[in-house]
């Protein structure tokens, strides 16, 4: 695979990104928590899903130094009103592992 295959407009189709801030009584508690809602044209789900397999499948290792450094990630950027609709969040897609190292970054934890 060639590095970086896709440059800008990665996203055909429609995709919109969103968050969901929600809140809610119980029993005199107020509960708060958020969601991530990602909805698509099969299109733009589609071109979502390849981009994610692009990432995946990138070998970190081979790419050279000077476009991902030891200790970058792989990641992309989807914006709105480019990659996504207007009525998006921007995005950062991206693999955890770090190149030279597979280390996470350290705010990670695991489930």
């Amino acid at each position: 695979m060639d590095y970086k295959q896709t440059k800008g407009n990665e996203i055909k189709g429609s995709l919109e990104i969103s968050v969901s801030y929600n809140e809610e009584e119980y029993e005199g508690e107020i509960e708060k928590w958020n969601e991530v809602l990602i909805h698509g044209s099969p299109e733009g789900l589609k071109s979502l899903a390849k981009l994610l397999i692009e990432i995946a499948e990138l070998n970190q290792e081979n790419v050279d130094d000077e476009y991902l450094p030891v200790g970058a990630r792989e990641h992309y950027y989807l914006r709105p009103g480019f990659e996504l609709s207007r009525s998006s969040v921007g995005v950062i897609v991206g693999r955890l592992d770090a190149k030279g190292t597979r280390a996470f970054h350290e705010g990670y934890i695991p489930k």
